[in-house]
């Protein structure tokens, strides 16, 4: 029979509106817990009286007779709901109400409660700012585009399947940049010098590299037994573009190991960017 430690511990992220918010925070926080496997389920729209009841009755399920306590994360602005939430058999771990009551503590000035304003879109230049970085990026991806390079924020360069495009996209979506990206192909590296296309914005540019061996086994995914993804060809491309980024002053960093949110930060702060919208 499993120890206590080793069984799944079920892990509940309860929103009164889409759940991204405490989702976030409850995921990073259970990350510093890696020994401990977790059952995350998330309930979103948690906004009657009546669907907090039917989600403390699943929490209770989950609890059980001998089973692990559950913990419970949430973000839930109307005091009735977060009180039917307390009921359950559960760490209930209020971030609203903890975090809610030490600024009001501190400003000396209530809050005034209301759904969703983590999430408005009713804000029409963040709206169009995220709508429009992201129809840059898409536009602007794998060098696509022939024009307009000159209004992107940031270019993002390296050999195939290193990061690139998801970094971009993350960087549109969550920070309103104006992200391209362009691939540094096996013709590229053997002229030893930049491609017109972006020969001109050098100082917009910021690299990734890879560990040569990862690399492989992404590519092999891909296009398993291919030169493109041998790797010898894929030693050689990383050497020959790592030499290219440091005979150009382009800026880069090893992605071999990052997630995309922590690529998509590292650009930010390295590139000194600044954010357009929260």
């Amino acid at each position: 029979m499993l120890n206590d430690v080793a069984r799944p511990r079920a892990a509940f992220f309860l929103s009164d509106r889409t759940g991204i918010t405490v989702e976030m925070l409850g995921h990073s926080l259970l990350r510093q817990f890696e020994d401990v496997p977790f059952d995350e389920i998330t309930l979103p729209y948690l906004d009657t009286r009546e669907k907090a009841v039917a989600a403390v009755e699943q929490i209770n399920a989950r609890a059980g007779r001998g089973a692990l306590r559950p913990l419970v994360f949430s973000t839930i602005v109307s005091p009735e709901i977060r009180r039917v939430i307390d009921s359950a058999i559960a760490l209930h771990l209020d971030c609203f109400g903890l975090f809610v009551a030490l600024i009001e503590t501190e400003l000396g000035v209530l809050a005034s409660p209301s759904v969703g304003l983590s999430h408005r879109v009713d804000d029409t230049i963040d709206h169009y700012q995220r709508i429009e970085a992201i129809r840059y990026t898409l536009e602007h991806d794998d060098g696509m585009s022939r024009k307009d390079w000159e209004l992107a924020d940031i270019v993002l360069v390296g050999v195939s399947r290193v990061g690139k495009t998801p970094t971009c996209l993350y960087l549109a979506l969550q920070y309103g940049i104006n992200a391209a990206n362009y691939p540094l192909i096996p013709e590229d590296l053997s002229r030893v010098t930049l491609p017109e296309q972006i020969r001109d914005i050098r100082h917009k540019l910021f690299g990734f590299t890879v560990e040569p061996a990862r690399l492989h086994l992404m590519r092999s995914e891909r296009k398993p037994g291919s030169e493109y993804a041998s790797l010898r060809n894929c030693q050689h491309e990383v050497r020959a573009a790592e030499a290219l980024m440091f005979r150009m002053g382009i800026p880069y960093l090893d992605a071999s190991n990052k997630s995309i949110e922590e690529l998509a930060t590292a650009v930010l702060h390295q590139a000194k960017l600044e954010r357009r919208i929260y």
